[in-house]
């Protein structure tokens, strides 16, 4: 998706950076040309003072989004991931499994989970970072308790770079 968004705003590299902005946060464009994380509606100072720009910036993307047919089809429906457990994996008892692998090969969660899955763990959470936005991008699961007793198993996934283990 990234690269046909991207494409449009090939000679705006600062809307580009908006949209993108957009994407990661799952803002939606609305009727009126109103901006939407969920139901919660969003102003363009915020989205601005988030990407460094001026609000007018955000407002002339938005109604270049509007007029775009691709891109009115993919900004009126997208809708934010939820909320991420990463950061709180200590207060709820989980832990928080980052894995570096390529992210254009497949079978890399499936492999991970048959792994956790042996070791009876219950995968609460799971993100895949887009590699197309992301440079480095991971893939994290977040798991039921102590992910300990695995991480040489993982390790030795052949289309395992690396695992990190947060708690």
């Amino acid at each position: 998706m990234w690269p046909n968004v991207k494409k449009r705003f090939e000679r705006q590299v600062v809307r580009a950076d908006i949209v993108k902005k957009m994407i990661e946060c799952g803002i939606r464009v609305a009727d009126k040309d109103k901006l939407f994380v969920g139901d919660v509606e969003v102003d363009y100072t915020a989205v601005a003072k988030a990407v460094g720009v001026d609000r007018r910036v955000v407002k002339q993307t938005v109604q270049q989004i509007r007029r775009d047919p691709y891109l009115e089809g993919i900004f009126s429906n997208i809708a934010p991931f939820g909320s991420s457990l990463l950061n709180v994996v200590s207060k709820l008892g989980y832990s928080a499994i980052v894995i570096e692998s390529d992210p254009r090969k497949p079978g890399v969660m499936a492999a991970v989970a048959e792994v956790l899955a042996r070791h009876d763990m219950v995968i609460r959470q799971a993100l895949a970072e887009d590699p197309d936005i992301v440079p480095d991008a991971k893939m994290i699961l977040i798991v039921e308790g102590a992910a300990v007793g695995m991480v040489q198993e993982l390790n030795q996934l052949p289309m395992v770079k690396s695992i990190k283990i947060l708690k």
